[in-house]
């Protein structure tokens, strides 16, 4: 079922200041303002009799402005960039439960529209006791890029369960600042990531997402090898639309390698203290990661 949500924008202006000396002169394009912002949600499963979904709690926005450069979803305390206007999440709260989402559209300039909807959505999803087994154990665990397999990073297109494309070999980002990376899971629902320092990823989503470049040069893939990041804290939950098993990342977070995207992460396969999982960048392909628990 897909509903069009027409909210009352509230214009969020963004002021500028220029300096300017004998030497130089700027020239900046016309600051445009986003406007007919509109906002399409797609509760996945929901119909006449199911108004708040299939129980899979999985929430597709597809949203559109005129001169917007990009979008932004804060929920929960929560944000996420989808510079399309397309974005997927799963709200994996057990039971029916409205939630308050706000849409920003960011223009030149950095002005920017939003509009605050609510959707109202129904997750039954239970995770099966060996998956959270595996992913907390006793009440934490620590897991780490299997850096030593081949294959433990790759890409390939999005629909593919398997880095077709490009499968990094054992060790072979050992320059970047993805091994020393740390990822801890607790019962309590939190996610810790341990960076050492700095992190490994794709230069735009990094420069957009963590406020600048931090005066880092991108190498010829346009990556940043070694980002500066402190560790930080966020939320983790599992859902499965589909039947596909995944686990969802609140604000930023991510496993080995940052393509900003969803921060879904499908598990392709799994086992006691390994598994496979996928997600979709902002650049649409699928990202694969192999990730083993260190305990």
């Amino acid at each position: 079922m897909k509903r069009i949500a027409y909210i009352s924008s509230l214009l969020l202006l963004t002021l500028l200041s220029f300096s300017s000396c004998d030497e130089d002169n700027y020239e900046f394009g016309d600051i445009v303002s986003p406007s007919n912002l509109n906002i399409e949600i797609d509760i996945v499963g929901a119909d006449s009799e199911n108004p708040y979904g299939d129980g899979s709690g999985v929430v597709n926005f597809s949203v559109n402005a005129d001169n917007a450069l990009s979008y932004k979803f804060a929920f929960e305390g929560s944000e996420a960039v989808a510079t399309s206007g397309e974005y997927t999440y799963n709200f994996s709260k057990t039971g029916t439960h409205v939630y308050t989402v706000t849409v920003i559209a960011i223009g030149t300039g950095g002005v920017a529209t939003s509009q605050a909807v609510e959707v109202e959505v129904l997750a039954l999803y239970a995770p099966p006791q060996d998956l959270l087994d595996m992913l907390y154990g006793d009440g934490s665990r620590t897991w780490r890029i299997k850096n030593e397999a081949a294959g433990h990073f790759g890409v390939g297109p999005a629909e593919e369960t398997s880095p077709i494309w490009y499968a990094a070999s054992p060790d072979e980002k050992s320059v970047t600042g993805m091994y020393d990376d740390r990822y801890v899971f607790t019962q309590e629902g939190d996610f810790q990531h341990l960076t050492q320092g700095t992190v490994f990823g794709q230069a735009a989503p990094l420069t957009e997402d963590f406020g600048g470049d931090k005066g880092q040069t991108a190498n010829s893939n346009n990556e940043f090898e070694n980002y500066p990041l402190e560790d930080y804290t966020e939320s983790w939950s599992l859902s499965a639309p589909g039947g596909q098993e995944t686990i969802s990342l609140t604000g930023t977070a991510f496993f080995g390698f940052y393509v900003g995207g969803s921060h879904n992460y499908q598990i392709i396969s799994r086992s006691e203290n390994e598994m496979l999982v996928k997600t979709i960048g902002n650049d649409g392909n699928a990202w694969f990661f192999i990730l083993i628990a260190e305990d």
